[in-house]
């Protein structure tokens, strides 16, 4: 049976990574570290979701917390904390390295995804692949302001997964983005949904069509 328990890694010359480490029952060796939004945490709804596909997948799933979060429990990430918070990221990778011998993928929702995208972007062979959900392209209602300052520098296949009906970018406004991106990227809509992506309506079929999307994309190899 695949398993779930606490995971705290607390090495003393790297940022602490806490959250929830799920072994799959048959592992690949594959895995991935999924991380949150500014106004969640590890245990948002669509992450645990999402892991536990993945896990049942045969993929061994990280869930952990940003260092914003770990310092407070709720309110979005102060100014200036980006540059920790993807070193956090970085302590993430180090620990699930030690943890499984196939490649590794990072993920995260919105702020989390953003997060990922810039890290991998400065270190262009840290992770195999990007799983970058409802990436927050723009602050809602205001298109000018594009986060996509580093998508030139993007090395690393990016599979990104938006709603039809989010605030932070349309989908349109995502495939004009992607142009960007000089690496393998893929754009997964997911119809009726907002900027949370996981809906009532969804909520039981979503995790399966993101795993299927990413294995594809990623060609990772997953029990069927």
């Amino acid at each position: 049976m695949s398993s779930c328990q606490e995971f705290v890694d607390t090495p003393p010359d790297a940022i602490p990574v806490r959250g929830f480490l799920h072994r799959p029952a048959k592992p690949l060796g594959d895995a991935l570290i999924l991380t949150h939004g500014a106004g969640a945490n590890c245990n948002a709804p669509l992450l645990l979701a999402l892991a536990e596909a993945f896990c049942d997948a045969g993929v061994t799933v990280l869930r952990c917390n940003l260092p914003f979060r770990q310092q407070r429990p709720y309110g979005p990430p102060p100014r200036g904390s980006a540059e920790r918070d993807q070193q956090g990221l970085r302590a993430a990778i180090a620990s699930i390295r030690r943890q499984t011998s196939g490649r590794i993928f990072l993920g995260g929702h919105s702020y989390g995804g953003r997060m990922a995208s810039m890290l991998a972007a400065a270190e262009p062979s840290l992770v195999d692949s990007l799983l970058l959900l409802s990436y927050p392209l723009h602050p809602p209602q205001k298109p000018a302001d594009l986060r996509t300052a580093h998508f030139p520098s993007l090395r690393t296949p990016a599979l990104f997964v938006s709603g039809t009906c989010d605030g932070f970018g349309s989908i349109d406004e995502i495939t004009s983005a992607l142009k960007l991106i000089e690496a393998k990227t893929e754009l997964l809509p997911i119809n009726d949904a907002g900027h949370e992506l996981m809906t009532k309506r969804n909520r039981d079929d979503l995790p399966k069509i993101v795993v299927e999307a990413f294995r594809l994309f990623a060609r990772t190899r997953t029990h069927s």
